[in-house]
């Protein structure tokens, strides 16, 4: 692997900030939403590190970590115009989790990939994209998404048959 430039450096601590308030966020508020502090922290955050993303090439050409960070723009921008805009009515917050959330895993795929090809220094815990324990990885957040998602969709419904009965 490449030494780590100052744009990486920068990506990868801003990164972790991310991920610190997406945890966050979720574990208080069952979702992420402009609506609250760290909500706006980790959607700010997460748009500069995958535009950071897109100007880190020490791999070569414009690759999957580069696919992800666009997929992350376009995610974090769906879950901000559901949320601000609620083009699809009562649905838009489905859509708003969705967002937000497919953020997260766009995070940790590639934040797992580099952890696991840089370290430990000199002798990396795997070698390529393609290894076992790295795959593994990929599925165990791939499913943890898809729990977290469930999760969400249920913690929605609830409240929204929560707000409908009080009302």
């Amino acid at each position: 692997m490449p030494e780590m430039t100052l744009l990486g450096w920068f990506h990868t601590i801003l990164g972790v900030v991310a991920l610190v308030s997406a945890f966050y966020t979720l574990l208080k508020y069952k979702i992420i939403s402009l609506e609250n502090t760290s909500g706006k922290l980790y959607v700010l955050v997460t748009i500069i590190v995958a535009g950071s993303a897109l100007g880190i090439y020490n791999q070569g050409g414009f690759g999957i970590a580069h696919w992800l960070a666009v997929l992350t723009l376009v995610a974090v921008s769906g879950g901000i115009i559901m949320e601000k805009f609620k083009w699809f009515g009562g649905f838009s917050m489905y859509f708003q989790a969705l967002g937000y959330s497919s953020t997260l895993l766009f995070h940790m795929l590639p934040a797992i990939t580099d952890f696991l090809l840089r370290l430990p220094l000199g002798n990396p815990f795997v070698d390529s994209i393609e290894n076992p324990l790295l795959v593994g990885f990929h599925q165990a957040f791939l499913l943890i998404f898809l729990v977290g998602m469930v999760a969400q969709i249920r913690w929605l419904n609830k409240t929204a048959a929560d707000s409908a009965e009080s009302a």
